[in-house]
């Protein structure tokens, strides 16, 4: 087996699974894109077993820590595993992500279950190149009526890949329905953002939306309204959600009549105009919800990044009530749980609004964390009441 040699003090060493281009003191053999290769050190001790791909700053993601190749019975025992443990935490095996990259030792797949749909992604060329071993894993375990392929995300160009969308198996359902805490949502599994639905947010709806009774809500981003449905039903005095995407805001809208909630505001607008534009009216809220897209792709734009998301937090903390919530999430792994935080600190002196920290939100289960692949864990939120009188 072809492999490469690992420099000391590279990241692997210290428990991570990736291995960049710099950590690489040499190659032997002639490993090529997608292949397994093996991982060694300078003592020619093995590190383990890792796709391979030159194209990609990260050359070589390891996948398991002994000689393993990915054959159908690989594919087939780590998705059972990856089934397993969400069973054990009780999860729903119906709806949520069934399998997590790296998380479920299977880096670049990503697997997604809508009732009897499921939505792949494989997002590094050796996953790709060995997509109908998983195909036929995920038959033989799952007996799904479809197999969804979204292989449009941008990160897939940083391994040389195009992208993919399309039936892997069987027939995709047009606006499919799904279930969430009792409300009802359409699916689009072919062209939706993400996979069809955020589901790592799944949890957090609920969390935010126990907060809302009462409350007049500024949902902020809102994409197809789960947090705008979600404080309805939880007993809001009124609630405004903002979208730049008319056809968001067209489903977010079908959403809401859908369950009954026909008084929600929907507003096609950018939330960084209609947020100024808002306290200029003089307008305030007893709860706004802040869950943008991500605003950075890379570590080198984490500075405008954050610069960005202080202006938003800035403007919203100026439109809370006396003793209003912020409710705020960061879907980015290139920003730090630290530097977000000190971000909304920071945002709250400009704005001159002291705040105490409530809770704090993170990714739904089915996206496990690894501690040691800091990666893994890329969804952090936190709950903030302003402070009256201060």
């Amino acid at each position: 087996m072809a492999g490469l040699v690992i420099k000391p003090r590279a990241r692997l060493f210290h428990g991570h699974d990736w291995v960049y281009s710099s950590e690489v003191l040499k190659a032997f053999g002639t490993p090529q894109p997608g292949d397994v290769v093996s991982l060694k050190d300078g003592k020619d001790h093995l590190l383990g077993s890792a796709i391979y791909n030159p194209v990609s700053q990260i050359v070589a993601r390891r996948f398991s820590r002994r000689r393993q190749d990915l054959d159908a019975d690989f594919f087939r025992r780590r998705i059972l595993q990856a089934l397993e443990y969400r069973r054990r935490r009780g999860l729903d095996p119906r709806l949520g992500r069934l399998v997590w990259s790296e998380s479920d030792g299977l880096p670049g797949v990503i697997v997604d279950r809508y009732n009897d749909h499921l939505v792949l992604q494989t997002l590094t060329t050796a996953m790709d190149q060995r997509k109908p071993l998983i195909v036929d894993a995920l038959v033989e375990l799952l007996s799904p009526i479809a197999i969804i392929e979204r292989n449009d995300a941008s990160v897939r160009r940083a391994e040389g890949l195009e992208a993919a969308v399309g039936t892997l198996h069987g027939e995709a359902a047009g606006g499919l329905l799904i279930e969430v805490d009792g409300l009802q949502f359409s699916v689009d599994l072919l062209q939706g953002h993400k996979t069809g639905f955020y589901l790592d947010q799944i949890d957090n709806y609920a969390g935010v939306a126990c907060m809302g009774k009462d409350r007049r809500v500024l949902d902020c981003f809102s994409n197809q309204g789960a947090f705008a449905l979600a404080c309805t039903k939880a007993g809001a005095a009124s609630v405004t959600a903002v979208e730049i995407s008319r056809e968001a805001v067209a489903l977010a809208r079908a959403n809401g009549e859908r369950n009954g909630m026909s008084a929600i505001d929907w507003r096609e607008a950018n939330v960084f105009d209609l947020l100024p534009a808002e306290e200029k009216r003089g307008s305030q809220y007893d709860l706004i919800i802040l869950d943008p897209p991500s605003f950075t792709k890379s570590k080198s734009q984490i500075n405008d990044a954050l610069r960005g998301y202080k202006e938003l937090h800035l403007r919203a903390l100026k439109l809370l009530s006396q003793d209003g919530l912020l409710a705020t999430f960061c879907c980015s792994h290139h920003v730090g749980t630290g530097e977000f935080r000190q971000m909304v600190i920071d945002a709250s002196v400009d704005a001159r609004r002291a705040v105490r920290q409530i809770a704090r939100f993170t990714q739904a289960a089915d996206h496990p964390i690894i501690p040691t692949l800091p990666e893994t864990e890329y969804l952090q939120g936190y709950l903030f009441e302003a402070m009256p009188g201060r």
